[in-house]
């Protein structure tokens, strides 16, 4: 057998967790909850949770105003343009670095763990962030980057 490449796999688990993103971004728009309302929350007979005082913020650009969703849909759109890429974009120097994926990916995290359908979405991010981190700290190398180094200004 042979050895796992890991950023290869990070690549697969990136692609799941930004098409995700997308998903329950868009799932989020007409179905708005703030995940965390269980903690310090009321539980109401008529209306379910409550969400306490605290989570006013979270409340706000969740419930009333969908921005956390937006901004999930276009991190994860630019998550999956980014591992599964149009061939020009191969070219560019952005592609070929392990290190922005990793934050990226972290970002995509902390942004969807605040709405319900985001949850999932968060975990696969943060797998794939950790596997991309692996493939850094074993020094892997995309193949694409040996075969267009330093030839950024040559078509």
């Amino acid at each position: 057998m042979g050895n796992l490449i890991w950023h290869e796999w990070a690549r697969l688990i990136a692609l799941t967790a930004g098409i995700y993103a997308v998903w329950s971004g868009y799932f989020g728009i007409f179905y708005r909850k703030f995940f965390w309302d269980f903690v310090g929350g009321t539980l109401r007979d008529p209306g379910g949770m409550q969400a306490p005082k605290s989570a006013a913020l979270f409340i706000s650009v969740i419930v009333k105003i969908p921005l956390l969703q937006v901004f999930s849909m276009l991190l994860g759109a630019t998550v999956v343009a980014l591992e599964w890429p149009l061939p020009i974009l191969k070219k560019l120097s952005i592609y070929r670095s392990l290190v922005l994926r990793p934050i990226l990916l972290i970002a995509l995290s902390l942004d969807t763990i605040f709405f319900y359908q985001g949850t999932n979405a968060s975990l696969y991010a943060f797998v794939a962030a950790l596997a991309y981190g692996r493939a850094i700290a074993l020094g892997e190398e995309m193949p694409e980057a040996k075969e267009n180094r330093g030839r950024a200004g040559r078509a």
